[in-house]
């Protein structure tokens, strides 16, 4: 509020009081000169009584017409003392009608507006006057004139005493108030401004956002939340989607189970997908999270829910899935076909043992790629990763995928250093184990820097056999620890990096290691490098 603003609004107050005060004076003398014209209508042709009567309106007119003003404010002290004059004037005019009891009205006007000073002087005046007029009546002083000389400017001190204090403590109390008024105004300011930048922020944003109290009600609708709700043509008053269905994008949700239901039941999750539209129709998928609010004494008060539109994310997974799919399902085929041809010629009798040698290297590799391909034909179902598990010496896997990975080592100048204790032999399926190995080895090779070192070991004991896979390349983050294993997920740094892949490698390796009963574990340091180990159970053969 300016200044220009509360100063009229002062001298408005200031020129209130002073016209109550004197009105009340006014009204009270009007009042009992109409009871004196009632009792004793010769008093008012009295020159000195009605005079001073008269001075009382004359001084209401005043009061009325003066603008008062900080300024002026000390100017009207002249009334009241001016109304005590009139009022002793009309009590010596006509001294047994009691006139003189009505000075306790001006005493209490100054002594409300003009602090001590006002309470003294206006008693001071009061008794003064009373005793200078009965000084001029003349006549001895008896005891018929204590109560007016005595006992009247006695109550009068203590009538404006207690106006004095009763104004202080009232003024204290008002300033208290304004104070406390300030207070409040600025924290009222302070929450609107507050509610204008949360809207703000959350109309800004382009997840919905849908705040509700303890019993449900809706308290709170960002724009993206009505816009997801308009963008299935629902109306203003709906608050959620009276249907929607499942992943399967096909089975409905029941009304216990609507993540909106469920919030408000009280119970917390976090990335809840379901799809709006019928099927067969333009269809939206969303991920909800919900959050709980509570009050202050830890009580439930409602929550929170939080949709983002998700259909961009889960469509962009159903097309590489259908592609991976796609494509797998095409290689298959002639894969299956050169793998045949590879084996009829390598059964050849006439092949000299070298080339028969090399052909079935070509055998090998060309079973192990026609797993893998199998394998990626699977990722997008539930169908697991098969295991034939024979008599196996993990031992001479792991030197195989080492000679495999030396030339591939060698272009970046990395160096292979094997430490294998042989035989290491339990049951498991040597072209799953080299599978996973030659995974590591690759990722290996691939991630670490040029002239690096790559470690191979194995550790034997009574029940596990783990084979260790040790580079010095860039490391895994922990953010990007947490994900590493999940199929299709790349790490920043393999995404900055012109190394190709798809993210799958890792996350079929450990479900291999887990269909053996075993593990595949990783330990990274950022800058210094990564750790995988395999870890087999020592099983006896089938």
């Amino acid at each position: 509020m300016t200044s220009a603003t509360t100063v009229p609004l002062r001298y408005a107050r200031l020129g209130r009081s002073i016209l109550n005060s004197q009105m009340l004076i006014s009204v009270v003398l009007l009042a009992f000169a109409a009871v004196v014209f009632a009792v004793s209508p010769d008093s008012l042709q009295d020159p000195a009584f009605f005079g001073a009567l008269l001075l009382v309106f004359v001084l209401t007119g005043v009061a009325i017409m003066v603008p008062w003003t900080p300024t002026t404010k000390r100017w009207a002290i002249a009334l009241p003392i001016l109304d005590i004059v009139a009022i002793v004037g009309m009590r010596e005019a006509e001294p047994l009608l009691g006139a003189g009891l009505f000075l306790v009205f001006p005493i209490i006007w100054m002594a409300r507006n003009y602090s001590i000073q006002g309470a003294f002087a206006g008693v001071a005046i009061a008794t003064a006057l009373l005793v200078l007029a009965r000084v001029f009546r003349g006549g001895e002083i008896t005891l018929l004139d204590f109560p007016g000389m005595v006992l009247l400017p006695l109550t009068f001190i203590f009538i404006a005493t207690t106006t004095y204090a009763t104004s202080r403590r009232s003024k204290s109390q008002r300033i208290l108030l304004q104070q406390q008024s300030a207070l409040v105004e600025s924290a009222l300011s302070r929450a609107r401004k507050q509610e204008r930048v949360l809207d703000a922020v959350l109309n800004a944003v382009e997840f919905g956002v849908v705040a509700f109290d303890s019993k449900g009600t809706p308290t709170l609708e960002n724009l993206a939340y009505r816009r997801a709700l308009d963008e299935v043509g629902l109306t203003s008053t709906t608050v959620i989607n009276p249907t929607i269905y499942q992943t399967d994008r096909l089975t409905p949700y029941s009304e216990t189970d609507m993540p909106y239901v469920r919030a408000i039941a009280g119970e917390e999750y976090e990335n809840v997908v379901y799809w709006v539209g019928v099927p067969g129709d333009m269809r939206s998928a969303y991920s909800a999270t919900s959050r709980n609010t509570r009050g202050p004494a830890g009580q439930l008060d409602g929550g929170v829910v939080v949709i983002r539109n998700v259909t961009a994310e889960l469509e962009a997974v159903r097309a590489r899935d259908e592609l991976a799919a796609s494509v797998t399902h095409e290689l298959r085929t002639p894969l299956t076909s050169i793998l045949g041809y590879v084996e009829l010629a390598a059964d050849a009798p006439e092949l000299e043992d070298r080339t028969r040698e090399m052909l079935e290297v070509a055998v090998r590799n060309s079973e192990r790629m026609l797993a893998l391909v199998t394998d990626l034909l699977n990722t997008d179902g539930d169908t697991v990763v098969s295991i034939s598990k024979v008599p196996c010496d993990v031992g001479r896997v792991a030197q195989e995928a080492i000679e495999a990975a030396q030339i591939t080592a060698a272009q970046r100048r990395i160096t292979i250093i094997s430490d294998i204790d042989r035989p290491a032999a339990t049951s498991a399926d040597p072209l799953r184990v080299r599978q996973v190995l030659d995974n590591l080895l690759t990722n290996a090779v691939k991630y670490n820097r040029e002239g690096g070192t790559i470690a191979v070991t194995t550790l034997i004991d009574s029940e596990s056999i783990t084979v260790s896979v040790t580079d010095t390349g860039d490391g895994v983050s922990d953010e990007d620890m947490e994900q590493l294993f999940e199929r299709y997920f790349r790490t920043d740094a393999s995404r900055r990096s012109a190394a190709i892949g798809s993210g799958l490698g890792l996350g079929i390796s450990r479900d291999i290691a887990v269909r053996h009963g075993g593990s595949l574990t990783a330990v990274s340091q950022v800058g210094i490098g990564s750790t995988f180990s395999l870890v087999l159970p020592i099983t006896p053969g089938d």
